[in-house]
């Protein structure tokens, strides 16, 4: 007998074929076949699987997930291939002009997106090619998840993770990427995630070789039931919002901070490939994703923002009202975007990130 959740999701993946038919016939057409396969390069559990079950039954198509760690590693692939093997990338704001240079990026044609209308304008110019090569797809912020449970004092900064108490000694995880792994401690120290003081940068250096012997991995937590965050190998991580409050499903006893210090605030971007073998259907994909309907679910099941100002009249009021995903405007003043760098402190980032790390 299926359960009533199993009723219930027959019931969305109906209702979502009913909705997008008529918007994707006309894009896919009679040429859709069960042989024709999306190639789409993400992150990992960053798509509703049935949303994406949806599209593959509706265009006759196979929507192959290949999954990068960090952008850095996503980096190296495109590099490897140049561009070429994957129909859309999920693509940081801050790699978009690089990525647009290189060629690898074809132009997003509104006609091609009708949806393009939903979106917050805001978030389509937020970054250089971005209204041009990328279509927004969620917008989160970079802090600390940790276990309440087994912290004695909240942790409230970046500075309690850079100089831990004796409760997180050998139990801290951090981001396996330079910009990330730089940003907890310029911001410790009270400077620029984006510096390009070579002074700030070495003290930066020190900071982080001080707090090693206290960090466990630098890699990113996993987010399925044996994550080392539940188990409680990790107490503490650096973290995106909307995966804290992924782990906080299993376990309500993790919380997350955007620190005191100010945290990082970032747009990821669905991008299509210059070297696509399918380009209408990676199209049609964004153009489906950004269906009202379909935005709202895809949302609630990352908890990350949505830039899709029509999604966002379509979710719950306590969604929208949890300051993890929708952090206040002081809490947002803190933040900052990635820019770019010149390419003489992209390699002292490197060089730090390899010192500390490998």
């Amino acid at each position: 007998m299926n359960s009533p959740c199993a009723a219930r999701r027959g019931r969305f993946a109906q209702g979502l074929l009913l909705a997008v038919c008529g918007l994707l016939w006309p894009v896919l057409g009679a040429a859709a076949t069960p042989e024709r396969e999306l190639v789409f390069l993400t992150w990992a559990d960053y798509l509703d699987p049935e949303v994406a079950a949806v599209f593959e039954s509706q265009c006759g198509c196979r929507l192959k997930l290949v999954y990068f760690e960090t952008d850095d590693a996503r980096d190296k692939l495109m590099v490897d291939s140049d561009g070429a093997g994957y129909d859309l990338v999920m693509l940081n704001g801050l790699m978009l002009h690089t990525y647009q240079r290189r060629g690898w990026l074809a132009r997003i044609e509104p006609q091609r997106v009708p949806n393009l209308v939903h979106l917050d304008p805001k978030w389509r110019n937020a970054f250089d090619a971005a209204a041009d090569y990328a279509v927004p797809y969620f917008w989160g912020t970079l802090g600390i998840a940790y276990r309440k449970d087994l912290v004695p004092t909240p942790i409230t900064g970046w500075h309690d993770l850079m100089q831990p108490s004796a409760a997180l000694h050998g139990k801290i995880a951090m981001i396996d990427s330079a910009r990330d792994l730089l940003t907890a401690p310029l911001k410790s120290l009270g400077a620029s995630l984006n510096s390009t003081d070579p002074q700030t940068l070495q003290a930066a250096k020190q900071v982080l070789l001080q707090q090693k012997p206290h960090v466990r991995s630098y890699s990113y937590v996993a987010l399925t039931k044996d994550s080392a965050l539940l188990t409680g190998e990790i107490v503490a991580a650096m973290i995106f919002n909307g995966d804290a409050l992924t782990l906080q499903q299993h376990n309500p006893g993790i919380a997350f901070v955007l620190p005191r210090e100010g945290g990082q605030i970032w747009v990821d971007y669905l991008t299509l490939m210059q070297r696509s073998a399918n380009p209408d259907l990676a199209a049609a994909f964004i153009d489906f994703l950004n269906t009202p309907q379909i935005a709202a679910r895809n949302a609630q099941f990352v908890h990350y923002a949505t830039p899709n100002l029509a999604a966002e009249r379509l979710l719950p009021a306590e969604f929208l009202a949890d300051p993890v995903i929708y952090p206040d405007a002081e809490s947002l003043a803190r933040a900052e975007y990635y820019i770019r760098l010149p390419p003489r402190v992209e390699r002292t980032y490197s060089e730090i990130f390899s010192s500390v790390v490998e």
